[in-house]
């Protein structure tokens, strides 16, 4: 198994391997190509969006600056928007259904190290640098979500159709269907329903 299967089937990886570097300078570069875009020129943005991303729906729109780690773990929906400073550490697949909105500083990871200290570092041989073992979990996001400014969002969590999360949100666990969730952790509050 490479260290990119093991990456994305959530088991221990070694970020240090050649094949995960040049995946990762790649999503860097073309992520920093993009935030240095004029703001004008939506035809570019778009181009290096399909080369940078696994997927993406029609009308997307994504405010720079954006940042990854791979870029081509996430998969967007249609009619979504993502405002500027937004953090989408993909190092297993972060999925977002139709109709996102997720506001400024909003951080979703999929990637996490083992708590005890022996276990987060050993050697990597194919690289100068001594990096720290990770493993991961999916995020998934579904349709018609708003996600607040500056919330978190936790490897393995998965967040239902029809939810609000509240800024500044650390969302640890899964938010199910039509509801209203905030709070550090992030709990249901209410369910999300029309007033009108």
């Amino acid at each position: 198994m490479t260290e990119k299967e093991k990456m994305l089937a959530g088991e221990l990886y070694d970020c240090g391997d050649p094949e995960l570097l040049e995946l990762w300078h790649l999503g860097k570069d073309l992520a920093r190509k993009y935030n240095l875009l004029d703001s004008h020129d939506a035809q570019g943005k778009k181009e290096i969006l399909k080369q940078l991303l696994g997927g993406m729906g029609d009308n997307l729109w994504i405010t720079p600056p954006f940042y990854v780690d791979y870029g081509c773990n996430i998969f967007f929906g249609n009619n979504c928007e993502v405002n500027m400073n937004c953090t989408f550490l993909d190092d297993n697949k972060i999925t977002i259904g139709d109709y996102a909105l997720i506001a400024p500083g909003v951080q979703i990871y999929t990637a996490f190290h083992p708590t005890h200290y022996l276990d987060r570092f050993g050697d990597s041989a194919d690289s100068d640098f001594n990096f720290c073992k990770t493993e991961t979990a999916p995020v998934t996001i579904g349709n018609h979500v708003w996600i607040g400014g500056g919330a978190i969002i936790m490897p393995g969590v998965t967040i239902g159709d029809n939810v609000v999360i509240g800024a500044g949100s650390v969302v640890t666990k899964d938010i199910p269907d039509n509801t209203i969730a905030y709070g550090n952790p992030c709990r249901v509050v209410r369910e999300n329903k029309r007033m009108r």
